[in-house]
């Protein structure tokens, strides 16, 4: 598959199977991921990979009810940005920590793409019950949880997006 062919591919899957994701396709994915660039390679982000079935239950009483039947969970974590990101965070005025996280989750979603497999970035969710079910310390951020696993339907959605006039300017 090439790369304008994953692109197309990619969507916001929102109708999972039900059907188990291995650790070793998640392993991957995280492999695949922890490619992505971040500023000054801090790679502020640390992944909880929910594939057990009990606590993917936990993980989506506290997320959309669409993702009751998806195969795992990638719950990503940001951690403390290093001496040289944090300098430069305050000297641009621009947090590269929340920028790299959207990097490396992009990149999740893309290889699991490639594998056959649906993803949705969930922004929405209740932090404090999905903390305690994963014993993530109270002290600890979740950015983003990432809903993984095998589509129940195939075929992708047709793609609304704004016309490239509308979003861009080349001078």
């Amino acid at each position: 598959m090439n790369f304008s062919q994953l692109i197309n591919q990619r969507e916001s899957c929102r109708n999972f199977s039900g059907k188990a994701v291995s650790k070793a396709d998640l392993e991957k994915i995280i492999a695949q991921a922890r490619l992505a660039p971040s500023a000054c390679n801090a790679q502020p982000y640390f992944f909880y990979i929910v594939s057990s079935d009990e606590k993917i239950k936990e993980v989506a009483k506290s997320v959309q009810k669409f993702n009751e039947k998806a195969g795992a969970f990638i719950v990503i974590i940001e951690q403390d940005a290093c001496i040289p990101v944090r300098v430069i965070n305050n000297f641009k005025v621009q947090d590269y920590t929340k920028i790299d996280i959207g990097i490396v989750a992009s990149y999740i979603c893309l290889a699991a793409t490639e594998m056959g497999l649906g993803t949705c970035m969930l922004g929405l969710f209740h932090e404090k019950p999905i903390k305690k079910a994963l014993n993530i310390p109270d002290e600890k951020r979740i950015r983003l949880i990432i809903s993984v696993g095998y589509k129940s339907a195939r075929g992708v959605r047709k793609k609304e997006r704004k016309q490239l006039e509308k979003i861009m300017k080349i001078i």
